[in-house]
């Protein structure tokens, strides 16, 4: 009788459910979604932006730089100085150097503080410089 219930009880038998390829698999998938996954950059602010009817896509614009109604500039979804604008753009730039300068200006900006932002960025050493705008 002993070697029946000791046969029952015996724990060394397991009956579950391996669930290490799955594993294998979720971790795979995970992978492969972080490498190809895109990354979206933006300014950091919503900008009310003018209307074109030649505008274009963008494809490698990886520094966007932001004008607010107020004539905040923003860089990185943080507000940055106007003087500081050139030092900034040179380091984003050294990070890319195939990337251009998108300039993101709400409509009720100044003319002015675009013309500075253009400025900075060409001093920086980007002469590929875009505006943003809405597509008719």
């Amino acid at each position: 009788m002993r070697d029946y219930f000791s046969a029952i009880t015996d724990d060394s038998d397991e009956s579950g459910v391996d669930i290490t390829p799955m594993l294998d698999v979720v971790f795979i998938m995970l992978i492969f979604f972080i490498v190809t996954a895109t990354f979206i950059n933006e300014a950091g602010i919503d900008v009310d932006k003018p209307e074109a009817a030649t505008a274009v896509v963008q494809e490698k614009a990886s520094i966007l730089v932001a004008i607010d109604a107020t004539d905040q500039v923003w860089i990185n979804r943080r507000p940055v100085d106007l003087r500081s604008v050139r030092s900034i753009i040179e380091r984003l730039h050294a990070e890319n150097p195939k990337g251009t300068v998108v300039i993101q200006a709400d409509r009720e900006s100044r003319n002015d503080t675009l013309v500075r932002v253009m400025d900075a960025s060409r001093r920086a050493g980007v002469y590929n410089i875009a505006l943003a705008a809405y597509a008719l």
